[in-house]
């Protein structure tokens, strides 16, 4: 396009590249709490044998453009020329129409920056024009460039990754908050605890240990609910006024990649079913879903929810839970349970404030979805499968079934109530009995809530309450990566 100069460009690239003058960040971009994201990804950034380009990708508001910030201020601090940096934005109108070639040699042709060492930093790359083959090309013809970038749609990533990333680069997801990273953003005196601590293992604890250890974690409890209301966002977690947390949410979080980014990336034809699709897996986030019911009462086609609810995956707006026999030879697939990527997404479309925490079945909902975003989460890199069981015969259930390898079983029932009473009968322990369940857990709603029931199973039965569950699974998390570096 003509009309688009260099000059032009050069300019809207000063405007992004402030230290390119100063020499730093400003305070604003650089926030200092750094997300365990931040350090997988340089990690493989800086892998001294293996060369990678880094994609990130997740929803919008997650904190993937202040991970790539927080590396820029890294490299300045550690003396890398300001000028051999480029960060670039393809959600500017004037970028996204300009290609990641035309945009370098702008940046060559007018900074001078050192060959021998450059850093480029792209976000929200799925707009730039032919960008997998223009990593392909940076990547194979300039072993000096060290690239990073952004994206929202994964399976997008992963699809141009088949074709030309392989060996190229690495995609690296990024959720939501966990609750553990809620709580030190929020610069909340986290309990001292032991590495080797582990939710999945809590059975095996004495009982004056166990105690010990919820007594540590309790003053955590009262953070809790704000988290679930709106703390999975890291800069609407710290907005004091909740209804204004509420709407950033919907108008960044949920507007924006239903009306914007979805319809560039996928072929949506009717933007208000896509929105009334979505609205309704809002309001049964972590039920079964059935896909002729929706379009019954959205009144379109079931392949058109069926593609749309695809989209909405690959969106990371939703994730979709797959039923699972109990020997675990094969995963059913008609119906499944679909969650919210973050309860903080559901409660903000539904306008659902601080009166749901009196609310049991609003508040079994909102925490069985926070639960299965961190338990998906946890185990995102490794070789498992996450569903659920139920019998439509006797409607007995497990709400989360975790498969490891050789078929090992972690179960997880979500009773956030007064009662969590047990029968012999229920479906969590009819499993216990069986073979290959590594831990079967209750995830209670209050702080005395925990330790074995008083079941004879093979496997344990263990009671952890909510908040615990979560900052333990988060610490576990972090607790893990710290040993992969020795």
């Amino acid at each position: 396009m003509n009309f688009i100069t260099d000059e032009t460009i050069l300019k809207v690239l000063q405007g992004y590249n402030g230290w390119w003058s100063t020499g730093m960040l400003t305070t604003e971009l650089n926030k200092p709490v750094k997300r365990l994201a931040y350090y997988e990804a340089k990690k493989v950034f800086e892998h001294p044998q293996i060369r990678r380009e880094i994609i990130l990708s997740g929803p919008r508001r997650v904190g993937k453009t202040t991970i790539m910030y927080q590396l820029i201020d890294d490299y300045l601090k550690r003396g890398i020329v300001p000028k051999n940096i480029l960060y670039v934005s393809f959600d500017h109108p004037m970028l996204k129409l300009s290609d990641i070639g035309k945009i370098i040699d702008v940046f060559q042709n007018n900074l001078n920056p050192d060959d021998r060492e450059l850093y480029f930093f792209f976000d929200e790359i799925q707009y730039a024009p032919d960008w997998d083959l223009w990593l392909k090309t940076l990547y194979d013809h300039n072993p000096s460039y060290h690239i990073m970038a952004t994206g929202s749609a994964s399976p997008i990533l992963a699809e141009k990754a088949t074709e030309s990333g392989v060996g190229r680069w690495t995609t690296i997801r990024i959720p939501t908050l966990s609750f553990y990273e809620y709580i030190e953003l929020m610069g909340v005196r986290k309990p001292e605890l032991s590495k080797d601590i582990v939710p999945t293992k809590l059975g095996t604890l004495e009982k004056s240990k166990l105690s010990e250890l919820m007594i540590n974690l309790e003053p955590l409890q009262k953070h809790f609910h704000r988290y679930l209301i709106v703390g999975g966002f890291p800069e609407v977690a710290l907005i004091d006024d909740v209804n204004y947390a509420q709407k950033i949410i919907r108008e960044d979080v949920v507007d924006k990649v239903l009306k914007r980014d979805m319809v560039s990336l996928f072929p949506i034809r009717n933007v208000t079913e896509l929105e009334q699709i979505f609205l309704y897996l809002c309001m049964y986030s972590g039920n079964i879903v059935v896909q002729d019911t929706i379009a019954k009462e959205v009144g379109i086609s079931r392949p058109t929810v069926s593609n749309y609810m695809k989209f909405l995956e690959q969106a990371n707006l939703i994730y979709v839970s797959h039923p699972s026999e109990q020997t675990g030879k094969k995963v059913l697939k008609a119906r499944s349970k679909v969650y919210l990527a973050d309860a903080a997404i559901r409660n903000a479309v539904l306008m659902i404030g601080e009166e749901v925490l009196t609310d049991p079945t609003e508040m079994g909902m909102i925490i069985e979805t926070a639960i299965y975003k961190h338990v998906h989460s946890f185990n995102y890199l490794s070789p498992t499968r996450i569903g659920y069981y139920r019998d439509s015969k006797t409607e007995k259930e497990i709400d989360i079934v975790v498969t490891y390898g050789a078929l090992s079983k972690i179960l997880i029932e979500v009773k956030y109530r007064e009662n969590t009473d047990l029968s012999s009968k229920d479906a969590i322990v009819e499993w216990a009995n069986g073979a290959n369940i590594s831990s079967a857990i209750i995830v209670t709603k209050n702080s005395t809530d925990y330790g074995n029931t008083s079941h004879s199973t093979k496997c344990p039965i263990t009671k952890i309450p909510a908040f615990a569950f979560l900052y333990l699974l988060g610490h576990a998390e972090y607790s893990r990566y710290l040993n992969t570096l020795g």
